[in-house]
């Protein structure tokens, strides 16, 4: 059976050996790459290697990741957490303040790394909590950005300076992202008359991104851009360059 479309690594063995290594090393790094570019699947596809890890999906504010951090350690039943709070319910009624103290207690006992996904421009604030996760805590913290610049990286960008501690993720290259391409119109059952030159121009259009040429080759396949047994390129390529979201891939 196939692999789901949104679930598809493809042609990232090299990248997801690189991410296995730096992730066992169990240092603080930052991963970034552009919005689409497939992150968090290769994340997610690792994860199972690396029970000691603990992820947080939605980092956009201290109390989100304290709350996930905290929910995340109820399941695997941490002592102190499990000492504090009855069921996840429970802890929805605690302030940041109040799960930072049970967490950073918890985490002390452990040795967990932190993985903050989907970084959007952390405060000073977030970034000063981040820091006393890292140091008073002793837990490696792992960020993942759309970049490693201060827009969307914010005030953590000082905790990843070195090069080392930076992994990049790119879009493919031409080569890579037409093999894609075809793959996808191969799942999907795409045919048209001109599907060649709609693929090749997915490619050019997406510039490689994983998540662009998903989204392309899925809106190929709607009604509104067909015109008998043709693709119409030019219409849906204006509505792509105005609608496209990296969360709408499914």
């Amino acid at each position: 059976m196939n692999t789901p479309l949104s679930n598809l690594v493809f042609g990232r063995d090299e990248e997801t050996q690189d991410l296995r290594r730096k992730l066992a090393r169990r240092r603080p790094f930052l991963f970034h790459g552009p919005a689409g570019v497939g992150k968090t699947l290769l994340l997610r596809n690792l994860l199972p290697e690396f029970p000691d890890i603990l992820y947080c999906e939605n980092s956009q504010a201290t109390l989100t990741v304290f709350r996930s951090l905290t929910e995340e350690l109820l399941r695997r039943k941490s002592r102190r957490i499990v000492a504090a709070f009855r069921d996840a319910g429970s802890i929805k009624t605690k302030s940041a303040v109040s799960l930072k103290g049970i967490v950073m207690d918890a985490l002390r006992e452990a040795n967990y790394s932190v993985l903050l996904d989907h970084l959007n421009r952390p405060s000073h604030a977030f970034a000063a909590v981040v820091r006393e996760v890292s140091g008073w805590g002793g837990t490696p913290v792992i960020a993942v950005a759309r970049s490693c610049h201060m827009e969307d990286v914010g005030f953590l960008q000082s905790f990843y300076l070195d090069r080392s501690e930076k992994y990049e993720l790119r879009n493919f290259d031409s080569e890579l992202a037409g093999r894609f391409a075809r793959e996808i119109a191969r799942r999907r059952g795409l045919s048209a008359l001109n599907v060649g030159e709609f693929l090749q121009k997915s490619v050019e259009f997406s510039a490689g991104n994983p998540g662009a040429l998903l989204a392309l080759l899925k809106m190929g396949g709607h009604p509104k851009y067909r015109s008998a047994d043709h693709i119409k390129i030019a219409p849906l390529y204006i509505d792509f360059r105005m609608n496209w979201s990296p969360a709408k891939i499914r």
